[in-house]
């Protein structure tokens, strides 16, 4: 039978809030036997606040996968397939334990009815990455059982619109970043991204771009007009690229870009990352 959220499988502590103590398993190496399809490849899982985007402050229990299918020049996060993925301990705290990939979804659902027995009071579950499309038939696997307990709050790149189609009834919420060519160092994937607006558009918050000295006009006017044709009742957010743990493009040139952009789809907001400026992950 596989793990439900009521947190019955999980056995209740009083010091850990998402440690692995109590989880379906007879062995720490082998938590729960994973079957080819059916395992998610992970980096961490940790709770935080959301530090992007119209769901900024909100706190949510991060599920970060490992793997991309994209490599943009300004991507912070580690997210190649690695032996150990990292379970944190205590919220904002060093302290955690590794563990094997891949591991199977009834072991990360008990993790998260543990976590919330013990910090109820998360908004929703953060699915990133990487890009958690990639392993859209293992999450197929995992996402109906999770959905029911905890709503999932999609983080993608916005270009795999045939996995975002499978997952959407089990997904609440979709933030697609729009991926531009000057500012990731790769073609932008404007069909994957149209294809992928119409695909999401029951679900989808917001659609957020980094941007940065070497983002161009012309790449923003016609990211604007996309959304205008495939998504014109979503937030569009500029979010300056950070560097160093502060916004690395502010003053009046990002003043008169949110016009130009505003202009083409008035729903455009400039709101920078957060999480770095708190210093939490």
């Amino acid at each position: 039978m596989p793990a439900t959220c009521s947190g019955d499988s999980a056995r209740s502590s009083t010091t850990r809030t998402c440690g692995w103590s109590g989880l379906p398993s007879g062995n720490r190496n082998t938590p729960v036997p994973a079957t080819p399809g059916t395992e998610l490849y992970l980096k961490e899982v940790f709770s935080s606040l959301q530090g992007e985007g119209v769901f900024i402050g909100r706190r949510q229990l991060f599920v970060r996968l490992a793997q991309c299918n994209l490599a943009c020049a300004y991507c912070d996060t580690d997210y190649a397939v690695t032996a150990l993925w990292h379970a944190e301990e205590e919220p904002g705290g060093a302290r955690g334990e590794d563990y094997p990939n891949p591991a199977a979804p009834a072991f990360l659902t008990a993790l998260v009815a543990r976590c919330l027995k013990q910090l109820p009071a998360h908004h929703s579950l953060a699915l990133t990455g990487g890009e958690p499309l990639v392993q859209s038939q293992a999450l197929a696997e995992w996402l109906p059982d999770l959905s029911q307990c905890l709503p999932v709050y999609l983080e993608t790149n916005g270009t795999l619109p045939d996995a975002m189609e499978r997952l959407l009834p089990f997904v609440s919420w979709v933030s697609l970043d729009i991926k531009l060519s000057g500012t990731t160092g790769v073609p932008t994937p404007w069909e994957a991204h149209a294809a992928f607006l119409e695909v999401s558009r029951p679900k989808a918050c917001q659609a957020k771009i980094v941007i940065d000295a070497s983002t161009t006009e012309e790449e923003l006017v016609a990211a604007a007009r996309l959304l205008r044709q495939h998504g014109p009742d979503l937030p569009l957010i500029l979010q300056p690229r950070t560097v160093a743990g502060r916004p690395a493009f502010v003053g009046r040139q990002l003043l008169r870009l949110q016009a130009l952009v505003a202009s083409e789809h008035p729903a455009t907001l400039v709101i920078p990352q957060m999480h770095p400026l708190l210093d939490i992950r």
